[in-house]
């Protein structure tokens, strides 16, 4: 697997960086697959939001999904299904790719905002909470569904989302593992604006152009402090998530959940629990 630059956002790369008045737009682009990333799109994506940070010409950064389905729907369970299930000891280098990311979007330095265009679900919404702002259309839906498909969001959603919604709220959305509309992460705190799709643009736009006319150093600073408790939760257990995960690939929960949602059927937890305990 290759490390690529993004390229123009014309072209037909899986991550598409656009630079309009100052502020950069860096873009999930596999709609066919709900903007799920692979292990490359994560590579190229680290690479947009270092070339953002470097930029001094860029003011703010937003992250959103092609279309209007998907803000992004976590990694690409075809992908894991296919190659981690067989290759456990792989997944480390995958999680170090993923954990890269998110620290670049906390360490930006400048302002980022989650345009969410649609349905955010599993890494998605741990993308969307490590943004400093979210604008979500109001059709969407946030889920984090790690425990039916067997995996944990444990890179940012046991971490964040207690101290975004709430110990029985974050409970809630990791056990049931059920969406919920942008009315209700709205209310929860996980989104601060939900307006109709066709307002989208407008209010990521005002909302960009008002971050613009601050002091840009003072913004840096207040980032990374109120980062604080974000940064704490994270980095006291993601080394440990981390690790956790990767020999969990070689668990037969993870190849069970992973191949019924490709085969889309419904997982044998049953079959699990009887050959576990015969």
């Amino acid at each position: 697997m290759t490390i690529e630059t993004p390229e123009p956002a014309q072209t037909q790369s899986d991550v598409l960086y656009d630079v309009n008045d100052r502020v950069a737009t860096i873009t999930f682009n596999r709609p066919h697959a709900y903007n799920a990333y692979t292990t490359d799109t994560l590579a190229r994506l680290h690479e947009a939001f270092r070339r953002a940070m470097w930029d001094d010409e860029v003011g703010v950064v937003v992250l959103t999904g092609a279309g209007r389905s998907a803000f992004c729907t976590g990694g690409d369970v075809k992908e894991y299904a296919e190659y981690y299930v067989a290759h456990p000891e792989q997944f480390r280098k995958y999680m170090v790719r993923f954990q890269d990311c998110l620290d670049a979007i906390r360490q930006m330095g400048k302002p980022t905002i989650a345009r969410l265009n649609g349905m955010a679900v599993g890494g998605g919404n741990e993308f969307n909470m490590a943004c400093d702002l979210a604008v979500a259309a109001d059709h969407i839906t946030i889920r984090q569904v790690g425990a039916r498909v067997g995996s944990v969001a444990a890179g940012g959603g046991t971490q964040w989302l207690p101290i975004m919604v709430g110990d029985r709220r974050a409970r809630e959305m990791l056990f049931l593992c059920e969406p919920i509309g942008a009315a209700q992460a709205l209310d929860w705190g996980l989104v601060n604006r939900v307006v109709p799709y066709d307002d989208l643009d407008a209010t990521v736009r005002e909302m960009s152009d008002k971050l613009l006319e601050k002091f840009p150093d003072c913004l840096s600073y207040t980032q990374c402090q109120v980062n604080y408790w974000k940064d704490q939760a994270w980095y006291a257990t993601i080394g440990h998530a981390r690790e956790w995960l990767a020999l969990h690939f070689a668990h037969e929960e993870t190849a069970e959940g992973m191949r019924a949602f490709v085969d889309k059927r419904k997982p044998d937890y049953a079959g699990l629990r009887r050959r576990r305990h015969a």
